[in-house]
């Protein structure tokens, strides 16, 4: 019995041990077949490509998928139709996609229908610049393929009640609120309104395109204001004359115009910006009062330079200059004027006169309490020449909200501490600033200020100061704007201290503090890679012609421009004096000679005049740039070029 248990075991063993060597054959055999052929496990990634370079339509989650080939085919051919341009990696367009998806069922049971499709931006790039696309997700109605903003909710049921809105037969587009200006209304108009603003345009522009709608959402808005405010543009490579005569360089340019004369627009360049800028553009420019109280409470409720005109009544002239050249700085200062003769005598005015008066916590015996206007000469360009020239004191205060307008001057010098005016730290706030006021009355070469040091976390950590431990630390930037700060480990901050640094630094005997990344170890690719380290060995390199993308990394319009940036530089690789390049602006220092107040922002350093590098404000196809670069480029170019950038 125990035998034949042994010999069942054993037949069972080797049934086992055969059906384990077969399977092990056919592994070999999968795998002897998979390395004969070396496409195969690229097969589902072909089939993907495939699919998303096919003409036909394909369906997810009842939305449209559409490609390349089969876009223009599917918006003209539907009557109205929503398309969504989005990124796989955006959030936002993560969020929306469920809700878009539940919308687009609704819609199809429409009646009439409304088909829903989507479209990946960062592939179809073509597409999306065609229409403008420069942020994630955007949606867009299309009707017979001419295209339309959609303005509506971005969750399901407000989706739907808008796009059954729009589905309406009877549908028919806003009328447009933005007037049309040409030589022939042009100074009828402007001359007419009390208040408007102008937009020159040109129809290639990017900026432009990306401005209209905002734009024009504001000029409705404002069409309701009462009074109505009117927007009007321009087209500026037609009515090349007008922007001739209104020093237009750029596009788009914004100028406000008060019965024909024109000053600059300085507000956001968004609906609610603009509405809101130019509601506050509207009546005079500066605040009668009545009284000499009147005139000392103004000055104490604005607590910073603020500026007053002493008249002699209504029709004085200087009155009439005054609020006219007001007009263009009503956002940077706080205008005010008075006919009262208690005021004058209270001042020592003794005739018409515009005042600029400084707050009683800044002055210093080195300063006059305030200062007259003496000029002759009332145009605005005069007066507010005065005005910038004296809203500075010795020594002011450095905030993050006014350093752009009261201290864009170079060199500058700011020292960091705990500045505090209220009733219990003023005194050691004045300690202090009095040390830094008797080294600035004798460098007025210089412009200096005292920040706090809790507002100014950022700067301080530029300067590589955050953690010094010390009190009191200084910062300098010189007229390139580079940065050099005071040393914290050789000495403690002193008057004495503080004159030795501002004069090694007048001297150019301090070695600069750069922010950067750090330098890449190989930089062949097509788009050279700029760091703070690296600036100026690259792009200010005197035999080669730069063309540089200041981007950001979280930018959309960046990312969208990268790919047509890449082939750029393909285009461009023969050119040995032709560098394309791009820098992280938000992670590397970047001269002051290249304003950028946006992302991406181009500029083209030519070899011939490295100070003054030319702002790229063109379309941002690979034609548009290769064109920019041919025809400002001051370096021979090869007649050789890259046969596969496109």
């Amino acid at each position: 019995m125990a035998r034949s248990k042994t010999l069942i075991a054993i037949s069972l063993l080797a049934l086992v041990a055969f059906a384990y060597l077969g399977y092990a054959e056919e592994i070999l055999e999968d795998k002897e077949t998979e390395d004969s052929d070396p496409g195969a496990e690229n097969d589902d990634e072909q089939e993907k490509n495939d699919a998303d370079d096919s003409d036909e339509v394909k369906e997810e989650d009842d939305v449209l998928v559409l490609n390349s080939k089969n876009f223009d085919r599917v918006i003209e051919e539907n009557n109205i139709i929503l398309v969504e341009f989005y990124a796989p990696w955006c959030g936002h367009c993560k969020s929306l996609a469920p809700e878009y998806a539940k919308a687009a069922k609704k819609m199809k049971l429409n009646d009439p229908p409304v088909p829903f499709a989507k479209m990946d931006a960062t592939v179809a790039s073509d597409i999306a610049q065609r229409f403008d696309v420069s942020g994630y997700p955007t949606l867009k109605i299309f009707r017979k393929g001419t295209p339309y903003e959609y303005e509506g909710p971005r969750e399901e049921s407000g989706i739907v009640e808008y796009m059954k809105k729009q589905s309406d037969p009877n549908w028919k587009p806003p009328p447009v609120a933005a007037l049309t200006l040409t030589k022939e209304n042009f100074t009828e108009v402007v001359n007419r309104e009390s208040l408007m603003l102008v937009e020159f345009f040109a129809p290639w522009c990017g900026h432009c395109k990306q401005l209209a709608p905002e734009y024009e959402k504001a000029a409705q808005e404002l069409q309701k204001n009462d009074p109505p405010i009117p927007l009007a543009i321009v087209d500026a490579t037609i009515e090349s004359e007008l922007a001739q005569k209104y020093e237009v360089q750029g596009y788009p340019t914004l100028k406000v115009f008060r019965k024909g004369k024109a000053t600059e627009y300085k507000g956001q360049r968004d609906q609610y910006g603009i509405a809101s800028y130019m509601r506050s553009q509207v009546g005079p420019s500066s605040r009668i009062l009545s009284s000499l109280k009147a005139v000392q409470d103004f000055m104490k409720e604005k607590d910073d330079v603020t500026i007053m005109g002493f008249f002699d009544g209504e029709d004085d002239k200087m009155l009439e200059s005054y609020l006219e050249a007001n007009n263009d700085v009503r956002d940077d200062y706080p205008f005010a004027h008075t006919f009262d003769a208690a005021a004058k005598k209270h001042f020592g005015i003794k005739k018409s006169s515009i005042v600029l008066f400084q707050p009683e916590r800044f002055l210093s015996k080195y300063e006059p309490k305030h200062f007259v206007y003496e000029g002759k000469d009332l145009s605005p360009a005069a007066l507010q020449g005065f005005y910038k020239d004296k809203r500075v004191p010795l020594v002011g205060l450095y905030t993050s909200y006014d350093k752009d307008k009261k201290y864009a001057a170079r060199p500058l010098c700011i020292v960091y501490y705990g500045v505090d005016f209220g009733f219990d730290n003023r005194v050691a706030t004045q300690f202090w600033r009095s040390k830094v006021i008797e080294v600035a009355k004798d460098h007025r070469d210089i412009t200096f200020a005292i920040a706090n040091e809790e507002e100014s976390e950022q700067e301080l950590k530029d300067f590589g100061l955050a953690e010094s431990g010390e009190e009191v630390n200084v910062g300098c930037f010189d007229k390139e704007g580079r940065k050099f700060r005071m040393d914290p480990d050789e000495e403690e901050f002193s008057e004495d201290s503080l004159r030795e640094f501002v004069e090694e630094f007048k001297a150019g005997n301090l070695k600069p503090i750069i922010k950067s990344q750090p330098v890449p170890k190989s930089n062949k690719e097509p788009v050279t890679v700029v760091v703070g380290k690296t600036f100026d060995e690259i792009v200010n390199d005197p035999k080669k012609d730069v063309l540089i993308e200041f981007y950001a990394p979280w930018c959309g319009h960046c990312k969208a421009l990268e790919p047509t940036f890449k082939k750029l530089g393909k285009h461009f690789r023969n050119d040995k004096n032709i560098v394309i390049a791009k820098i992280d602006a938000t992670a590397n220092d970047v001269p002051s000679t290249y304003a950028v107040e946006g992302f991406p922002t181009i500029y083209f350093a030519t070899s011939k005049d490295k100070k003054n590098p030319i702002k790229f404000d063109g379309g941002r196809e690979l034609k548009d740039l290769i064109k920019f670069v041919e025809e400002k480029a001051t370096v021979s170019l090869s007649k050789e070029k890259a046969k596969d950038e496109l």
